[in-house]
């Protein structure tokens, strides 16, 4: 089963190299039809034709301006929806109907003239009416797209997996992770009569039309991506309880295919024991007003906010296999851990640009390490956080290119976590480093965020200079190179093949040392010994005989 993280390494490297093109420049890049508008809120409503997997509806985009140079004149909204999809038509704040026809296309990109976007500051609205047959996932949750399958009991399921690929694969909006909708987004999904719909939020109302199908509404009050926005269709039954978090009480609702209720009782205890962890490390779960989920889906698994994607199997570990190999991942189940550690990294702080992705799957993976301390303890920590190490590719940089909606190595999950122990482990205070990561996510609480701003929190508030390594660690494809050459008497360590100026001390135990590109040394003898931290992730070249 661990190939399945494998592949989604080698999509992403096949999907990072070469040539951009102009579409990715569109889908990508924050510029003059993007930066003069802000989102303030979604009003979605969608009609799933199951029958014939086609999907039609409308999305009411209420958005300000905001005052940059230009001519307010000529300025444009783009409005994302991917092919085959089709925007019927829209409607500009109370005005006519436009036509598709009138409609300025690029591609997957529409262009709508904005004459009043001189009145800075005040809401607007734009009505957009689309139809279309989605794109279908070949694999989700690795490649974006639709899900049309059948449960165990032959009964529809649908869902949708977009991260990647984007919102716009199945409704238009504006699609850039740069801006999210600050007053939340209202969601009514119609489906078959006999089948429930559960998305983000909180649920607010079911209506029955007289062609047999029901609507149901859910609102979400927090930001949210747009690819977090997901309607999960099928015969699903409800299990509720609270959680007795930081901030009070938290509703929990886990939502399974009929026939799952006795296996999602035993193996979603999990749930509750994730988030009081991640409280614990992170801070208060960041959407006790929308609730928090779990929703069996027809796929692995996906981070949706406050509805998080369930599909492991209801086994320990990832589909009952270990990522670490060493044994800790089999103590509790992956998908619950990871995806709701999202929840804090990805849904509460979240990248601007895919290239910083690293923000959102570093943390996240690290998450897993940080439950198994506050558990299973800290030797269980280490052990698993190391085991870990075997599935890092160093094929190319964790930071993917800007602008051209492109990210990274699939290092940023085990690399990027066995960087923040690294650094966890050259700071030295387990209780410090803990204050760090809440005020991160206080200080930053439903932001969307770049790299030198957590890269900067973190030095600041550790009073590190970490700058050389987040270069070395994010910026280039390799590890840290360390050498070791021994003697009968001393050990002399140096940094080698790194960024200029790298100057990351190094542990033996937990005695911190100097080291930088020059030859350093520590005497070593019948009382002192040299023995690395193996929390440090680093590449270590040995020369002559220990000291025994």
């Amino acid at each position: 089963m661990k190939y399945l993280f494998f592949f989604y390494s080698l999509l992403l490297a096949a999907t990072s190299s070469g040539q951009f093109s102009h579409a990715d420049s569109l889908r990508g890049n924050y510029g003059s039809s993007r930066n003069w508008w802000d989102l303030k809120h979604y009003d979605l409503s969608v009609t799933f034709d199951i029958n014939n997997k086609e999907i039609h509806g409308k999305n009411v985009i209420t958005f300000s301006t905001k005052p940059v140079e230009g001519v307010y004149e000529k300025r444009t909204l783009q409005i994302d929806l991917q092919q085959p999809m089709i925007i019927d038509s829209v409607i500009l704040g109370r005005g006519d109907r436009i036509p598709a026809a009138s409609i300025k296309q690029d591609g997957n990109a529409y262009f709508i003239r904005y004459e009043d976007a001189n009145y800075e500051g005040t809401d607007s609205k734009l009505t957009v009416y689309f139809h279309g047959k989605p794109k279908i996932a070949k694999r989700a949750p690795w490649d974006g797209g639709i899900v049309w399958t059948k449960d165990h009991n032959g009964k529809p399921w649908v869902s949708i997996a977009c991260q990647g690929q984007g919102a716009s694969v199945w409704f238009p909006c504006k699609d850039s992770q740069y801006d999210e909708p600050d007053a939340g987004v209202t969601m009514h999904y119609t489906c078959p009569g006999e089948l429930v719909c559960v998305s983000n939020g909180s649920f607010i109302g079911k209506e029955i039309n007289n062609l047999g199908q029901s609507t149901y509404s859910w609102k979400v009050t927090n930001p949210i991506n747009n690819y977090c926005m997901i309607p999960y269709i099928g015969d699903y039954v409800n299990i509720h309880e609270h959680f007795a978090g930081e901030n009070g009480n938290l509703e929990i609702d886990y939502w399974v295919l009929r026939g799952n209720e006795e296996k999602a009782k035993k193996q979603f205890q999990d749930a509750p024991r994730t988030l009081k962890a991640l409280e614990y490390w992170f801070g208060p779960y960041p959407f006790y007003q929308d609730g928090y989920k779990l929703v069996e889906a027809p796929y692995l698994g996906m981070e949706h906010q406050s509805a998080v994607a369930y599909g492991n199997g209801f086994k320990n570990g990832y589909l009952g296999s270990d990522l670490s190999n060493t044994g800790v991942g089999l103590k509790w189940d992956f998908i619950i851990v990871h995806e709701s550690g999202h929840e804090w990294y990805g849904n509460n702080i979240t990248s601007k640009d895919i290239a910083d992705m690293w923000i959102h799957e570093g943390f996240t993976c690290y998450s897993e390490t940080l439950f198994t301390d506050y558990w299973f303890g800290k030797e269980d920590a280490d052990k698993y956080c190391q085991g870990l190490r075997k599935n890092i590719m160093n094929d190319q940089p964790i930071i993917g290119p800007y602008g051209v909606n492109t990210e990274g190595s699939g290092d940023m999950y085990y690399k990027g976590a066995n960087m923040l122990h690294t650094i966890r482990a050259i700071y030295g205070n387990d209780s410090l480093f803990r204050m760090m990561l809440r005020k991160m996510n206080a200080d930053f609480y439903h932001q969307t965020v770049t790299t030198q701003q957590i890269e900067q929190f973190i030095s600041k508030e550790l009073n590190m200079d970490l700058s050389k390594v987040f270069d070395q660690y994010l910026r280039t494809k390799n590890p840290p190179t360390l050498q070791l050459k021994y003697s009968k008497k001393k050990v002399k360590f140096r940094w080698v093949n790194c960024v200029d100026g790298f100057n990351m001390p190094i542990m033996n135990g937990k005695q911190k040392l100097a080291c930088t590109s020059k030859w350093g040394s520590y005497a070593i003898g019948h009382d002192y010994s040299f023995e690395l931290n193996p929390n440090l992730y680093v590449i270590v070249q040995e020369k002559g005989l220990k000291y025994k």
